[in-house]
């Protein structure tokens, strides 16, 4: 850093002077004024543990915030080594400010020429001379302009690229060079081999097929002119390629895949396509199985071999909370049907995995509105959750962007149907904790809906990129962010003290089978770094008794760990067993369900065929009904028609009666 050229302690004294914290062992004051509260407070607790050693002085009372949260601040620390302290507080004021070595007035003289950003001159550098008399490497120094370059480098070395952004957790606009893209949003981004490509997006409601590229190496914008192929990928016929916005754009090996998408003409299904940089070609994937409905808007995340793709919104603007994987080895499709309660149906959301294991699920949009849920589904057991978000929840928000970075999750942009989000955000996917890392102010193209967000690592250190975006007006605009770990810091000193070492100040993983290899290599990397401090002066010779004071704490802290990590390791095997057992019941009741399965439709068969019988003896009912009928009426008629002869019987015995008294002679037989 800026600062290499001066020894400790001594440089940790000209840090803590320029912070305003005296510059000497027995200063005690809070000054920092220039720093924000958090980082202040910090900065206060690491001077204090380094100077004056762990905290030993009684817990304010609450009603003297002030000195509460400085006291907080210095016993959170824990028994950290003195060094660690130091150097941890060098660290964190260079994160804070790049510059301040050269602004001490009794270290200015050390400075060198300034060098025009980009574009680096040969100026006679600055012999220093160390305690020993020993001169240094010559140096030169790079001056800072909007938040560009700021560190001394060897003379040989000209700093290009991302190498030029030094500034951490605040959003810097490179410069750039080549003909920028057209500006659209909803677009894809990858980056394979150094260099981010864009493809495609949406521009004033029309769908792009340009294929850009960024050289991350100098900053160069170039466009690629790709062609299509028409069949397979033997088919030597080349065509144009196809527009799309809403696609998602994945790297695999030295090649990238593009999912979804929406396009002029959808297609039934989900289109998968690769393009090859060396040929400069796009193919159409062959695919088996099921494959989903053509969508866009979709989250797709990389899961060791195979694809995770969740919601979006298909051709008829109808809204998905479906789930899908693609073997990326076998090319084929599954259909998950997942336990637990799904997220709602969205679109313009974001997605992350977590140890190989944890898919997370982040805000989104309805035709109505926008979401701040987190929703995680655990790829083992395929079954949704919803945990307890912590921290600076964030707000509801659809259109954002997010990449990861060993266990944080950023996120930047998106808009919530009124304005676009300023700040970008950081979760600790292990602990789900929210924190802020930066604020944008106005309306800028961070604060836009559908940019992208990729990551890149430049001599170790991770960079975040955006481009593009639409917030009322359409960017292409390349933004870059270099993440620090002060967040990780602060987090652990509110959730407790901290370890001896700096190794605990590190980020950690939730899986305990990585946690005997992380244990020896930070016991390692801190002998290491001790042995290269002594180097730089006469700590060695003054430091001795210290060395071998932490070496030892090491030592029992490493002890320490390993019984933790037996503890942990005979946790695990209860835990298998606990699963094997969980397992076997679960087998044994899914044969029983089997069972009852079939048995259940034996009896549904046997009560299918009683219901025909009984519609059959029903219809054999009403024809009886019907013959019961007849019969009566015939009974009727019969007893009418027997009615009717007797009557006339009895009036023809009547008649021959009356007509002898009278007479007349009877009728003749």
């Amino acid at each position: 850093m800026a600062s290499a050229g001066l020894a400790y302690p001594d440089r940790f004294y000209a840090a803590a002077a320029y912070a305003g914290f005296g510059g000497s062992p027995q200063s005690s004051t809070a000054g920092a004024s220039r720093f924000q509260n958090d980082v202040a407070l910090l900065l206060y607790g690491l001077y204090q543990q380094a100077t004056v050693g762990p905290c030993a002085d009684p817990k304010p009372r609450a009603w003297n915030p002030v000195e509460h949260s400085k006291w907080t601040s210095w016993h959170g620390l824990g028994n950290m080594a003195s060094t660690e302290a130091m150097r941890l507080f060098v660290k964190i004021l260079e994160e804070e400010d790049p510059a301040w070595y050269s602004r001490v007035p009794e270290l200015a003289a050390e400075s060198v020429v300034d060098v025009e950003m980009l574009k680096p001159k040969v100026e006679p550098a600055t012999v220093s001379a160390s305690e020993n008399g020993d001169s240094l490497p010559e140096t030169k120094t790079i001056s800072t302009e909007n938040g560009l370059l700021l560190e001394t480098q060897d003379k040989d070395v000209v700093m290009e690229g991302l190498g030029l952004v030094s500034i951490y957790d605040q959003w810097v606009a490179p410069s750039v060079s080549g003909q920028r893209p057209k500006p659209r949003y909803a677009h894809g981004a990858a980056v394979v081999q150094e260099k981010m490509y864009i493809f495609g997006g949406n521009h004033n409601g029309r769908y792009l097929s340009d294929l850009q590229v960024l050289d991350l190496k100098s900053l160069t914008w170039s466009r690629i002119e790709a062609k299509a192929l028409a069949g397979s990928l033997d088919s030597s016929t080349t065509g144009s390629v196809a527009p799309s916005a809403g696609h998602s754009l994945i790297p695999w090996g030295n090649k990238i895949l593009s999912i979804g998408g929406h396009t002029k003409d959808p297609s039934e299904t989900i289109t998968v396509k690769e393009f090859d940089p060396q040929t400069c070609l796009w193919s159409n994937l062959k695919t088996y199985g099921k494959p989903p409905i053509s969508r866009g808007g979709q989250s797709v995340t990389l899961v060791g071999n195979t694809l995770v793709i969740f919601g979006g919104e298909d051709a008829k603007r109808s809204l998905l909370n479906d789930l899908h994987i693609l073997d990326l080895e076998t090319m084929t499709w599954d259909d998950i049907d997942a336990i637990g309660t799904p997220p709602a149906p969205r679109s313009d959301h974001a997605a992350a995995c977590h140890a190989d294991r944890y898919l997370l699920i982040f805000g989104g949009g309805s035709h109505a509105t926008c979401f701040n849920d987190l929703h995680v589904l655990d790829l083992q057991t395929m079954e949704w959750s919803r945990p307890k978000q912590q921290g600076a929840t964030p707000g509801p928000r659809a259109g954002h962007a997010g990449v990861t970075v060993g266990e944080n999750w950023f996120i930047a942009g998106g808009g919530n149907n009124m304005n676009g989000i300023s700040e970008t955000l950081v979760l600790n996917m292990a602990t789900l904790v929210w924190s802020v890392v930066a604020t944008v102010q106005g309306r800028v193209p961070l604060a836009s809906e559908g940019l992208s967000l990729v990551t890149s690592t430049y001599k170790g250190e991770d960079f975040l990129m955006s481009f593009g975006g639409y917030n009322g007006r359409y960017s292409n605009e390349v933004y870059v962010l270099k993440p620090s770990h002060i967040s990780d810091l602060q987090s652990r000193m509110i959730e407790g003290p901290v370890s001896d070492t700096i190794a605990a100040l590190l980020p950690t993983t939730n899986t305990s089978r990585d946690m005997e290899l992380e244990t020896e290599g930070a016991q390692d990397k801190k002998i290491k770094e001790i042995e290269m401090d002594n180097g730089d002066s006469e700590l060695n010779i003054r430091n001795e008794e210290t060395i071998e004071r932490i070496v030892e704490s090491l030592k029992a802290e490493k002890e320490e760990l390993e019984s933790t990590f037996n503890k942990e390791q005979l946790q695990n095997l209860q835990i298998k067993q606990e699963l094997a057992e969980a397992e076997s019941r679960n087998t044994e009741l899914t044969k029983e369900l089997q069972s009852v399965r079939s048995q259940l439709a034996a009896e549904q068969s046997r009560c299918f065929k009683l219901e025909v019988d009984v519609a059959e003896l029903r219809q054999k009912l009403q024809a009886m009904e019907a013959l019961e009928k007849e019969v009566e009426l015939l009974r009727r008629q019969k007893a009418a028609s027997e009615q009717e002869a007797l009557s006339a019987k009895q009036r023809q015995g009547s008649g021959g009666l009356w007509g002898w008294l009278a007479g007349s002679p009877p009728p003749e037989k």
